[in-house]
């Protein structure tokens, strides 16, 4: 039964390995790779050029020019591409001779009625111009939409703001419109409620309602991570739930959004975290602060470099780095400094790697650059 159970703990984690394959890409003697979560290589360093995988795919560049690789490094499409975009939704946007088109991992085009400009598909769905309008398409290379918009921005969480002439509104995915276009300005969606601007008044949109906020002048984009959100008035800071009520009175210089209770706040000159009460728990003692991961983990700055704190503000991880966000999206808010499932992407003196939360180097390691680790399952 004890072997019969090993085998069986064995074969688990096994599929959960396999199932949660993360890869980051590295560079290293002016070649790209990928590494895995234990920093060991997954795809040596072997290319010109290369991007972060797009869930299974990736784009590299050899000889002059692009083609997509596998987790295995292996090409899928041959490197006889001007560009390769990312892959997404069965599809890589690919240019050649001139001419983009979309083609699927076995290099089939998708015929489509795109005459004009050529957008990535995202989660099933591309934009699609015409004549200054714009519409949707679909992976099957029908219209979803007729173009309709002026202006149609990425979706998020599966809706987009979209404007015609001033006035902006918000659609899903089949085109269908989820917000009327009756706002000044809109905010992207979130399950807990969108901020807009109507006239001069500012609030959060819930339920097709705007639930006006009392003397604000902008209103940022609710996160996951708390039922608050900051807005400002007369050049101070504070938070607001969606009912568009002051739960934070505006008192402070800056803010970021909460996360695990806490947000990091300016009120003079130096940063420090509040919890949702407006409580000061970690001192106004900062250069610059980000946002608490789910780690438990900050990135603070002091004097010129990067460190980490908990959440009772004792340093974890001295100050001897720098951060940036890094792996860009255009389609997401993927603005990641600091902790992300467990790892930090820093610079040290002229080396990139990541750090875990006690400070290690993965893999001992430190590289050119690297770029943040992407689900390859997805």
């Amino acid at each position: 039964m004890k072997t019969k159970h090993l085998l069986l703990v064995i074969l688990l984690q096994s599929i959960f390995s396999i199932n949660a394959q993360e890869l980051a890409l590295v560079r290293e003697n002016d070649l790209f790779g990928y590494i895995n979560k234990s920093g060991e290589y997954a795809i040596k360093p072997q290319f010109q050029k290369a991007a972060s995988f797009s869930g299974k795919y990736a784009a590299a560049f050899q000889g002059d020019h692009w083609g997509l690789i596998n987790t295995s490094g292996d090409w899928v499409l041959q490197p006889e591409y001007d560009k390769v975009k990312d892959f997404n939704s069965g599809f890589v946007l690919v240019l050649k001779d001139d001419q983009w088109n979309y083609v699927n991992p076995s290099g089939e085009k998708l015929k489509t009625p795109v005459t004009e400009k050529y957008y990535d598909f995202e989660d099933g769905v591309a934009l699609y111009r015409s004549n200054k309008k714009l519409g949707l398409l679909g992976t099957d290379g029908q219209l979803i939409l007729e173009p309709t918009y002026d202006v149609i921005k990425p979706f998020v969480n599966g809706y987009a703001r979209v404007r015609n002439d001033d006035n902006w509104g918000m659609i899903d995915k089949k085109g269908n419109i989820f917000i009327p276009l009756e706002y000044d300005e809109l905010g992207d969606y979130n399950s807990k409620g969108v901020g807009a601007r109507k006239g001069e008044s500012f609030g959060i949109v819930v339920d097709k309602q705007l639930n006006i906020i009392s003397g604000a002048d902008k209103v940022w984009d609710f996160t996951d991570d708390s039922d608050l959100t900051y807005a400002r008035s007369d050049k101070q800071m504070g938070f607001v739930n969606n009912k568009g009520e002051w739960v934070i009175k505006p008192t402070f210089k800056k803010v970021r959004a909460f996360n695990n209770g806490l947000a990091p706040a300016v009120n003079e000159k130096l940063w420090g975290y509040i919890n949702e009460k407006g409580e000061k728990v970690v001192d106004d003692i900062y250069r610059d602060a980000e946002t608490f991961s789910a780690s438990g983990l900050a990135p603070v700055k002091e004097k010129k470099l990067w460190g980490f704190i908990e959440e009772s503000g004792k340093t974890i991880i001295a100050a001897e780095y720098d951060i940036t966000a890094g792996g860009f999206s255009i389609f997401s808010k993927n603005n990641i400094k600091g902790f992300h499932n467990g790892l930090a992407r820093v610079k040290k003196d002229k080396e990139w790697g990541f750090l875990d939360t006690d400070g290690k180097p993965l893999g001992g390691k430190w590289y050119q650059n690297v770029e943040l680790f992407v689900d390859t399952t997805k």
